[in-house]
């Protein structure tokens, strides 16, 4: 050793480091790894200089940690939770679509055998009167079919029952319950009708002259308004309602024979029964 060498020179020389601490570097990697060391062999790091790297190493090293277990708390939090609903909105949707398609296409149940008879529902079906009444007191079907024609109309114009006897009483007399043409008026002839007459110019079941007011040969001819004129002419009567079926008839037909109508009030009477 020769004594004109200074101690720096007796120290063995460091290479200097000048690299920045907190520098990213191609040769060191930051996250969960430490940096590798990349020191050339046989060098000796200064004491100072390997502290501060290593200091900014560790600090590199924890926010890189801190940086990856953040981003795992949030996304692996909230990407399973997406998931999750996802599966279920999945499932939602083919469970209706399974119960969509059973609704349509299941069988319709059956009752079975052993189901009781008052379990099972059944239409309620009401007894209706037949359009053409069975014939009453010897009449034919022609007659019971005249006889209500002229009891409907009764009904509705809300004539009490009396009415209704007097007015197929009448007809009894006067027709037989036929609606009679006559041979004097060859119009009559021209409408529906079951037999005729010579009686001046009557028609139809209640023998009304058109000459008297009681209306045309075509509308005397129809059922209906035959019986309608009469339950008017019956309603005008006063005190109609306490006379016999003989004077009522009579105080609306003013017939050459009053008496006549009385032997039909049993016979009208069954009628009217069977008709209301």
């Amino acid at each position: 050793m020769r004594h004109d060498d200074s101690v720096d020179q007796k120290l063995p020389r460091v290479r200097p480091d000048t690299r920045s601490a907190d520098g990213a570097s191609p040769e060191r990697r930051v996250g969960r790894h430490r940096a590798e060391d990349r020191r050339p062999p046989g060098r000796a790091w200064h004491a100072t200089t390997g502290v501060r790297v290593a200091l900014a190493a560790g600090v590199t090293c924890c926010l890189g940690v801190g940086a990856v277990v953040g981003t795992q708390a949030v996304t692996g939090d909230e990407e399973p939770l997406r998931e999750s609903l996802a599966d279920r909105a999945v499932s939602a949707a083919e469970a209706d679509r399974r119960a969509s398609r059973s609704y349509q296409r299941g069988p319709v149940p059956t009752p079975s055998a052993s189901t009781s008879p008052s379990a099972a529902a059944k239409p309620t079906v009401w007894p209706q009167r037949p359009v053409r009444p069975k014939p009453v007191a010897g009449l034919t079907q022609r007659q019971m079919d005249n006889a209500k024609a002229i009891v409907d109309v009764g009904v509705e114009l809300r004539m009490p029952r009396r009415a209704l006897v007097v007015a197929i009483a009448t007809a009894m007399q006067e027709s037989d319950l036929h609606n009679l043409a006559n041979d004097r008026i060859a119009e009559s002839a021209r409408y529906p009708h079951q037999g005729s007459g010579t009686d001046h110019d009557s028609v139809g079941l209640f023998q009304q002259r058109p000459s008297s007011g009681w209306g045309s040969v075509r509308e005397l001819m129809q059922p209906a308004y035959a019986a309608r004129v009469f339950y008017r002419a019956l309603r005008e009567v006063s005190g109609w309602e306490d006379m016999s079926v003989t004077a009522a008839a009579q105080a609306v037909q003013r017939s050459a024979y009053p008496g006549a109508y009385a032997k039909h009030e049993r016979r009208a009477t069954t009628v009217v029964d069977a008709l209301t």
